[in-house]
């Protein structure tokens, strides 16, 4: 019964920025913007979501100097990378981040849904809290959003050059992506998925999946509050590395002590995650 209570509490609170952006109080003064100017949105048609979605790109330093073609990470949850100003309980920091690091990448990153986040980054019906929606999503950014991107700038479009990353939700359909779509993501970031939402599907996925080829760096904290979060994570982990010769270095797991289902294990994780993967 703990355990159920446990879990219910971190559900809610990984999904409290779903339904609604903070709202100032009276008199308060509104937040500054804190995205660097490598960073910019624009908004797209997702006729697969029957809406528009709003996407924010950061270039690399020297981009519009330079000549050469860049690797693209894709990321959920686009509110939370880049802005304190959109971000509901801290940004992840990702243009400073790559900044220091003269990062030679381009980040898009796509707003989640609001009310539709839960649909959009769940693969599969939980018989409690619904969803499913993922491929509609995963067929947006595969089949409107990349040949837009590869189109409009200066590219890596192949598969080794092209990565998706998200946390919780977004672990959850990041890691569907490489099953999906093994073509396309080649390299993944899968930050304290929320395996638990489809244990039983993507279990049976991976273990059916013969095109298990990405590179894919798992990230979670030892204090996430459910006690099936480094389980589940281990299972799929152990079933990737039964179908790969594990001498490929394909897979990473790490484990933060005392990390926390929150931006700040994902902010903090981010640097180390992407180094591996590229």
């Amino acid at each position: 019964m703990m355990q159920r209570i446990v879990l219910l509490v971190i559900f809610f609170i990984a999904f409290e920025n779903t339904f609604a952006q903070p709202t100032s109080l009276k008199g308060e003064r509104e937040k500054p913007s804190t995205a660097s100017k490598q960073v910019a949105t624009i908004t797209i048609k997702a006729p697969q979501l029957n809406t528009d979605k709003k996407i924010w790109i950061y270039l690399p330093k020297k981009y519009d100097s330079a000549k050469k073609k860049y690797p693209v990470i894709y990321m959920h949850d686009a509110q939370n990378l880049f802005d304190a100003k959109t971000s509901y309980v801290g940004e992840w920091n990702i243009d400073e981040k790559l900044d220091s690091l003269n990062a030679q990448v381009i980040i898009v990153g796509i707003e989640h849904g609001n009310e539709k986040r839960i649909d959009e980054l769940t693969p599969f019906k939980n018989a409690k809290y619904s969803g499913g929606n993922a491929d509609n999503y995963l067929r947006f950014i595969v089949e409107t959003l990349k040949p837009e991107i590869d189109t409009k700038y200066r590219t890596k479009a192949d598969t080794k050059n092209t990565g998706i990353i998200g946390s919780s939700l977004g672990g959850l359909v990041s890691y569907y992506a490489v099953l999906k779509y093994p073509e396309i993501f080649g390299k993944a970031g899968v930050f304290s998925p929320s395996f638990w939402f489809n244990r039983k599907e993507i279990n049976e996925l991976t273990q059916k999946s013969s095109s298990l080829k990405a590179k894919i760096y798992f990230l979670c904290g030892d204090n996430e509050g459910d006690a099936d979060v480094i389980p589940d994570l281990n299972t799929i982990h152990n079933l990737i590395t039964e179908k790969r010769d594990s001498n490929l270095n394909l897979s990473k797991i790490r484990i933060v002590k005392g990390g926390q289902h929150n931006e700040k294990l994902w902010r903090d994780g981010f640097v180390k995650a992407y180094l591996w993967l590229f």
